[in-house]
């Protein structure tokens, strides 16, 4: 969700909650905004808490009642100054970063939003990393504040969404020039946002009234705000596979 900025309330989120929201009046909702630790801390507890923007991962499903896929977004990958593009040359693979080898040679720093999960093959090798190579961050805005610390070089890369990244580059007066986007070798192109609720019985039963809404979603319109966000030769592309991959979802 965007919550400040030219681009407030634009987020592909930022859309998807209110529908939700009006569909399901039988609940009073109140939102909060907390980082993202706070946010797992709460869904592991005894609360009715639900997150609108979560990725699946078979570690999380045994304690969070997760939703059918309610957006398609770019995967993540790896974010690098131009003037120190070259410090990833020996670990680019067809365009492509070999991250485990990355993460073995412990030469480089990558900033990561604690708790955050990048999907589960980044996830399995983030857990692989040796302890120095990675700078987890906590904070509310802790993306900008990982940016923030690689223009101060005290980190040589950042690993997240290209869209969020140079949209929190970009307000932090970091322009799209002084960066470099990397993709992560077998993550493949995209990946699912879920929404997520406590897994308890009243969790669950919300999961259930929330996947009945979330097949009534227009989401051709939807992917069309996604899409806006990233860069054009990109959203052909984008538009199609969501496209296709939403029509298969609702013939199952």
């Amino acid at each position: 969700m965007i919550f400040e900025g030219p681009k407030k309330g634009q987020g592909i989120v930022d859309q998807i909650l209110p529908l939700l929201i009006a569909g399901m009046p039988q609940y009073e909702h109140t939102l909060m905004r907390v980082n993202r630790a706070r946010a797992m801390q709460m869904l592991r507890e005894e609360s009715f808490t639900c997150d609108p923007s979560l990725v699946w991962t078979k570690e999380r499903e045994q304690w969070i009642a997760f939703s059918i896929p309610a957006f398609r977004a770019v995967s993540n990958g790896l974010v690098v100054r131009r003037e120190d593009r070259a410090q990833l040359d020996p670990f680019l693979i067809d365009g492509e970063v070999d991250l485990a080898a990355l993460l073995a040679s412990g030469q480089k720093k990558i900033g990561v939003v604690a708790e955050r999960s990048y999907g589960q093959v980044l996830d399995t090798l983030l857990k692989l990393a040796p302890p120095d190579a990675l700078a987890p961050h906590y904070g509310n805005d802790a993306l900008a504040s990982l940016l923030q610390m690689q223009r101060l070089g005290r980190l040589q890369m950042v690993l997240g969404y290209w869209p969020e990244i140079r949209y929190q580059a970009n307000r932090e007066h970091i322009a799209d020039d002084q960066l470099e986007f990397y993709p992560v070798k077998g993550t493949g192109k995209y990946l699912s946002g879920h929404i997520g609720c406590s897994g308890t019985v009243q969790g669950r039963k919300a999961i259930q009234e929330i996947n009945e809404l979330l097949r009534t979603l227009p989401h051709e319109r939807l992917d069309q705000l996604y899409a806006e966000w990233l860069d054009p030769e990109r959203r052909n592309d984008y538009l199609k596979e969501a496209k296709a991959f939403f029509e298969n979802q609702a013939g199952q």
